[in-house]
C-alpha cells in the first residue's frame, strides 16, 4: 500500500492506474499501467531509472525491473477517474457537476454500471455525502468481486477534506452464465403451489400428522357442502 500511494503522487501526471508486483529470485519486477508513458520513460529512459533508483533506495527493492503498459480504456479504470474527480474539483469545477461528468463518460464507454460517492464538507461545516449512479452494481457476493473494480482518493479543498469513492462494473467481467437486467419482462404474479403428501417428507411423523389432519379437514368440508346442497 505504501508502494501505491508513493507512484500515485509520482506519476500523477502520467495518468497512474496501478501496478502489478512479482517477486522472483532474480529480483522484483513491477508492470505499471499508465495513461501517458512517455512521461514515466523520459528521454532516453531517464524517468524509468531515476524511478527504478528512489524504489530501490526507498523500499529495499533487489534488483526492480519496471516495465510500463499503456491502458487502452481509462474510462475504465476507478484509479485513473477518481484522480480526475479530484484534479478538477481542484481547479474549482463544483463536485456535483464533476461526479455527474464521470457518470456519463464512463457509461459511454462501455461500462455495466458506475456509482460515484463523494463525502465530507461539500456545502457547509456540516459533513455529509452524497451517491450517484447509474446502471448496475453488484453489491455483494462473487459476482461483485469479479465484476466491480473500486478506486479510492482524497482532495484537499478550502472546506476540508473530501474522499471520492469511485466504483465500476465492467460488462466483459460478467459470465456468460449470468444475464443481468433492469427490466422484467414477465410482470405477473407468483402462484404459490399447493403441497401435497408426496411433496412433503412422509417419513417424518410429525409430517404424516399434519398430511392426515389436513386431509380430514377437506372430507369435512366436502361432507357440509354436499348436505347443504
Amino acid at each position: 500500500m505504501e508502494l501505491d500511494e508513493f507512484l500515485k503522487e509520482e506519476l500523477k501526471d502520467a495518468g497512474y492506474g496501478g501496478v502489478d508486483i512479482q517477486k522472483s529470485p532474480l529480483g522484483t519486477r513491477l508492470t505499471l499501467y499508465v495513461t501517458r508513458p512517455g512521461l514515466v520513460i523520459g528521454r532516453k529512459g531517464s524517468g524509468i531509472k531515476d524511478l527504478t533508483s528512489k524504489l530501490e533506495i526507498k523500499y529495499g527493492l533487489t534488483n526492480p525491473q519496471i516495465s510500463v503498459i499503456e491502458l487502452e480504456i481509462p474510462e475504465l479504470n476507478p484509479k485513473i477517474m477518481c484522480n480526475r474527480i479530484a484534479q478538477l474539483i481542484e481547479r474549482g469545477t463544483a463536485f456535483r457537476r464533476a461526479a455527474l461528468w464521470t457518470v456519463n463518460t464512463i457509461k459511454n464507454a462501455g461500462a455495466l454500471g458506475v456509482e460515484v460517492t463523494i463525502s465530507g464538507k461539500l456545502r457547509s461545516e456540516r459533513a455529509h455525502f452524497e451517491k450517484h449512479s447509474s446502471g448496475i452494481i453488484p453489491k455483494s457476493g462473487n459476482m461483485a468481486d469479479r465484476v466491480v473494480k473500486e478506486g479510492i482518493t482524497h482532495v484537499l479543498t478550502k472546506m476540508g477534506i473530501m474522499g471520492i469513492r469511485l466504483k465500476i462494473a465492467i460488462k466483459g467481467a460478467v459470465p456468460p452464465e449470468f444475464e443481468l437486467t433492469t427490466n422484467f419482462k414477465d410482470n405477473s404474479p407468483i402462484e404459490n403451489p399447493k403441497l401435497t403428501s408426496e411433496d412433503i417428507d412422509t417419513k417424518h411423523p410429525d409430517n404424516v400428522a399434519a398430511v392426515k389432519e389436513s386431509e380430514k379437514n377437506v372430507e369435512k368440508v366436502q361432507i357440509r357442502e354436499g348436505v347443504e346442497q
